[in-house]
């Protein structure tokens, strides 16, 4: 596709799913299950790689993953406008669920609720907390201060081709950071394909945590040439590298322990456990399964 007919989206919508393909649902097994493949959330850009199928179109992430989004729930862009949203002053919302408001007080009307992750445009920071905001369908609201993050990942490679990747990364500083974001979801349900706060799969959770610190990794439980994960020996590991299990993947927090998003009954969504089986928390299944860590380092 050329540069003239090349065009992108935006999210609108506080959380869309991407499937597989242009439908909701597939056989597996004899059974009707989801064709979830991902979530989109509000101000993300995606690339449109393709005509509108069936009320989807095809499109691929900023972060180099495909899917089928619902037309609906997108705004199509010129490229030039599509760098220009990039270009604008964009902010990460940071709480479980952030209102956008009419005016800058709490009775005001409820224009929005978005997830951890999306993204506003802040037009100004006002007084008593309040930032003017953005959104991605061009509202204009008001939103707490104190919930906004300045975003720290590109999504350029949405109109430049590739994945774009933050340049001068601290090691210590960003092991701490993606520990920490990951447990600003502890207690999210496990959603298959989720990656916001009403729920988040295992690559959601680890993906997402990256992300929000300015490195982006493949989606799924695996590591794929192209993106910086890449192996490392089990006794190297370090807070913030990755475990893979087969079909899972978590984060290593340090002390034998890891973060990850489960399904396992019982002990289901954002949870932490062991890899040591004097831990109460120790999960045999998993610690018999590790195969690989990986790390960016």
């Amino acid at each position: 596709m050329d540069e003239v007919s090349r065009k992108c989206a935006v999210v609108t919508e506080p959380v869309s799913t991407i499937y597989e393909g242009p439908f909701t649902e597939k056989e597996s097994k004899g059974e009707t299950v989801s064709a979830i493949a991902d979530e989109g959330l509000c101000g993300m850009l995606l690339e449109v790689t393709g005509e509108e199928t069936a009320g989807y179109f095809p499109v691929r992430t900023f972060y180099g993953y495909t899917g089928f989004i619902p037309a609906k729930d997108v705004r199509c862009l010129s490229l030039a406008d599509a760098r220009t949203w990039e270009a604008s002053d964009l902010w990460v919302t940071d709480a479980l669920c952030l209102d956008v408001l009419s005016v800058p007080a709490v009775e005001g009307v409820r224009l929005s609720s978005l997830f951890r992750g999306s993204l506003v445009e802040v037009l100004s920071h006002g007084s008593e907390g309040w930032a003017k905001v953005r959104l991605a369908d061009g509202r204009e609201g008001y939103a707490r201060d104190q919930y906004l993050r300045e975003k720290k990942f590109s999504q350029e490679g949405v109109f430049e081709g590739g994945i774009v990747q933050k340049q001068g990364i601290e090691e210590e500083q960003l092991r701490r950071d993606v520990v920490e974001t990951a447990k600003t979801y502890l207690g999210v349900q496990y959603r298959w394909g989720g990656r916001s706060t009403p729920g988040i799969d295992c690559s959601g959770l680890t993906s997402a945590s990256y992300m929000r610190n300015g490195v982006l990794i493949y989606r799924d439980a695996e590591i794929v040439e192209g993106y910086p994960v890449h192996e490392i020996r089990r006794a190297d590991m370090k807070p913030g590298d990755l475990l893979y299990f087969p079909g899972h993947i978590a984060m290593y927090t340090g002390g034998g322990r890891y973060i990850h998003s489960t399904g396992k009954a019982g002990n289901s969504g954002v949870v932490y456990n062991s890899l040591r089986p004097e831990d109460a928390d120790y999960r045999k299944d998993l610690a018999e399964g590790l195969y690989a860590v990986g790390s960016i380092f």
